[in-house]
């Protein structure tokens, strides 16, 4: 029997050993980095986490283009504008692509718009693209939704009387209403069940891609999608979120082919039956499916989390909110319904929602990126299906670039003369092929729903509150600790 161990034992070793050795070999084909060892890689010294700091750490060490071992699986990082902007327009259609490991494809099949590749991912982007446009985005019509959604989170912070309430779930409940007007056509009644279970049905699925169970679902999927409790609320939240537009579809397909087309599915099906026959088409109900599911899960926790973070900073930069709110009431008047086109003339206020997207950073790095042919980024080889992963947080506070970096400073975006200016390193939407497709509409809901409370409101400490925490809650995204405001009526 201790024989029989023995053996096992060498047997087990010289496995470890002969895939470190294959690691080494392996990894000089990428760009240098922290050395990986058998089953985990560098997860280890990861901490299971993409952390911020951990990365800013790496690339003092092995450079701006190092690579790290998830796994088995190579991942070369960009760190900092100059690599970043490289490695993503440098050879742009070059690295186009997304991973297709085990958790990307267990959310998505392959289908949507997000994690599809190849001509899949071209037509569900350019369809996504057009259909945004012929619904109005940019234009009067989408801001009547957005200046809606405003306008019902002033009244239900109105009868607050301006007492103490957490900012979140009226913010929650505002910006996802604006996602299903675009998708359902129909917004939601901030007490029906089906949409708090949604929102929080979302919050779970981001949640699952950062934390320790997505990285071991990528090592050993079999045994974490039985034994693991998070990655069973993670499938729990992915069938709710599924089965509630597979419900919606049918309401559609039901109603009949409306005269005029009304939100995303109208949009969606009647190209179904456009390219019906197509032998290139790649429209059909899956891909409708996830498409939906693809524009909630990229419009909703991400423009409330930064709303909730713009909130948070007008109470610690009372002095921030209070020109804000002059130059409004200068500009604007307290009555006037907020316009996208009213950036042009409030560039202060405009040059304070930049920076609030700049450093609250709500994703510190991008989704993945992945070689679909050999390139390279500023002179380091990358072999086809590489996953590469940009560190937007290493952009948007690159010493190089902003004047000072970690802080608070809306003169990142005025010139001397107090106007507006843009900034190339300003990329919190990423860049490339693959740049956030909704970011115009996220940057319309920023702009009038905050400039909308701060006509309507003052916010300020509950009394006897004399300072707040800002350090983020790491997750899917990085959503500020829970506080407390008040909003007292101007």
């Amino acid at each position: 029997m201790v024989t029989l161990s023995v053996v096992l034992s060498v047997f087990v070793v010289s496995l470890l050993f002969m895939q470190f050795l294959k690691l080494q070999w392996i990894r000089r084909r990428f760009p240098p980095g922290p050395t990986p060892y058998p089953i985990f890689g560098n997860l280890l010294q990861m901490n299971f986490k993409m952390h911020h700091e951990l990365l800013k750490k790496m690339a003092k060490d092995h450079g701006n283009v190092f690579t790290l071992w998830i796994s088995n699986i190579p991942v070369v990082v960009l760190q900092g504008f100059q690599a970043v902007k490289e490695g993503l327009t440098a050879h742009a259609e070059d690295v186009a692509g997304r991973p297709t490991s085990h958790s990307f494809h267990y959310l998505t099949h392959g289908n949507g718009i997000i994690f599809s590749n190849g001509r899949l991912w071209k037509q569900q982007r350019r369809f996504g693209l057009a259909t945004m446009r012929k619904m109005g985005l940019g234009k009067k019509d989408q801001e009547y939704r957005l200046q809606e959604e405003a306008c019902h989170l002033v009244e239900y912070l109105k009868k607050t009387n301006g007492k103490p309430l957490d900012p979140t779930m009226p913010v929650v409940h505002a910006i996802t209403n604006v996602i299903c007007s675009v998708i359902f056509g129909h917004r939601f009644s901030k007490d029906d069940e089906n949409f708090h279970r949604l929102i929080e049905s979302v919050e779970n699925i981001l949640a699952f891609g950062n934390s320790i169970t997505f990285y071991m679902y990528e090592m050993f999927p079999w045994l974490t999608s039985r034994f693991l409790a998070p990655f069973k609320e993670t499938k729990s939240s992915i069938d709710f979120v599924n089965a509630l537009l597979a419900k919606e579809l049918e309401s559609h397909k039901e109603k009949g082919k409306p005269n005029e087309n009304q939100d995303f599915i109208d949009y969606y099906l009647d190209e179904i039956d456009k390219t019906k026959g197509h032998a290139d088409a790649t429209y059909d109900e899956e891909n409708l499916m996830q498409s939906s599911f693809d524009l909630f899960l990229g419009g909703t926790e991400t423009t409330t989390t930064i709303m909730r973070w713009a909130l948070l900073f007008m109470l610690v930069y009372p002095d921030v909110q209070e020109k804000v709110q002059k130059e409004l009431d200068a500009v604007l008047g307290c009555s006037h319904l907020v316009c996208y086109e009213d950036r042009k003339k409030l560039p202060y206020t405009n040059a304070v929602i930049h920076e609030i997207l700049r450093y609250s950073n709500i994703v510190l790095v991008a989704l993945p990126r992945q070689s679909i042919k050999d390139t390279e980024v500023l002179g380091f080889p990358i072999p086809k299906n590489t996953i590469i992963l940009p560190n937007l947080d290493s952009v948007l506070s690159d010493p190089g670039k902003w004047e000072t970096p970690h802080q608070f400073n809306p003169g990142h975006f005025l010139d001397k003369d107090g106007n507006f200016v843009n900034r190339e390193a300003f990329l919190p939407f990423s860049i490339g092929h693959r740049v956030c497709m909704g970011e115009l509409l996220a940057r319309m809901e920023l702009f009038i729903f905050f400039s909308t409370l701060l006509q309507a409101f003052t916010f300020t400490l509950p009394e006897g509150v004399k300072e707040v925490n800002t350090k983020f809650v790491f997750g899917g995204t990085m959503k500020p600790p829970p506080y407390q405001l008040c909003a007292i009526p101007r």
